[in-house]
């Protein structure tokens, strides 16, 4: 088996606090280097795509230009979640880094980003966006803020986001599959809001297909996999990849449950059965 991608998680740290994000109970916690690379050794073999990314803000990690580098010389492509506040001071990191294939910008972030102008914000990540895409690297915005049945008016400054947006890559935008194409290397992504996997959640369906430990899985800065990004506390923890073979976690009962599981289109853990964003995938 090879996964599409492997969440690795670099830090659950993070310098917002927005309140479409579950946050995390673990303790706060930085990947050291030593662990990095134990961690690169032994997922080399099963993926070529690692997202720094599931909870935690990456350009907070000291080491970042150091772990891109890292990964490069293994052969992964990297793929990079980040709200976007601090791309000026990472970009020189960023835009020189060969292994970066890919920066995913939360623009629905915007709501947490106190004392940081609307108009700030967006030319800054379209500034980046115009650059990173001239380098040869994918860029998708995301607005991940649509109104739900839920939840509504989460997404006040987005016509406005769209309009700064506008002044650098100039409309009509192409539609896409999910959104927009902007211009070469530069998409924009929109979804509605979805609520997180919550095992206190009253809403529970079985039925609905999902990626995780299919096309994808994660790995938590401790170490611990998880069959997916959105597993955000460890609930489905199945191991540690630091002390631990991947074949090893992935042969165990609960993870080859869970495989068999969603090939069926069934989820068979309570997280699972309460997970917002694969509700959209119900039967």
């Amino acid at each position: 088996m090879r996964f599409k991608k492997v969440y690795l998680e670099i830090t659950n740290v993070c310098n917002r606090s927005c309140a479409f994000c579950p946050k995390t109970k673990r303790a706060p916690r930085f990947l050291a280097e030593d662990d990095f690379v134990r961690l690169l050794e032994k997922l080399r073999p099963w993926t070529d795509y690692l997202y720094f990314h599931l909870m935690g803000e990456p350009l907070l990690h000291p080491k970042l230009e150091r772990f891109l580098t890292l990964a490069g010389e293994r052969g992964f492509r990297v793929i990079l979640t980040t709200n976007g506040t601090l791309l000026a001071q990472a970009e020189s990191i960023l835009l020189s880094a060969p292994s970066l294939h890919k920066v995913n910008l939360s623009l629905h972030s915007f709501e947490a980003n106190e004392g940081v102008g609307v108009e700030d914000y967006a030319n800054l990540c379209a500034a980046f966006s115009a650059r990173a895409a001239a380098r040869g690297i994918l860029v998708n915005l995301r607005l991940w803020n649509g109104d739900s049945a839920a939840r509504a008016g989460w997404n006040a400054e987005n016509a406005k986001i769209l309009d700064l947006l506008a002044t650098r890559f100039p409309r009509p935008w192409t539609p896409s599959r999910t959104g927009e194409r902007l211009a070469e290397r530069v998409y924009l992504d929109r979804a509605e809001i979805f609520d997180w996997p919550d095992p206190e959640a009253a809403d529970e369906n079985a039925r609905h297909g999902c990626y995780g430990l299919r096309d994808q899985l994660g790995v938590l800065c401790d170490g611990t996999v998880v069959p997916c990004c959105l597993d955000h506390d460890g609930d489905l923890a199945l191991g540690n990849l630091l002390t631990e073979a991947l074949d090893e976690i992935l042969d165990r009962p609960r993870a080859r449950a869970i495989y068999a599981g969603f090939l069926r289109g069934e989820a068979v853990e309570a997280l699972c059965k309460r997970c917002g964003y694969a509700g959209r995938f119900r039967a």
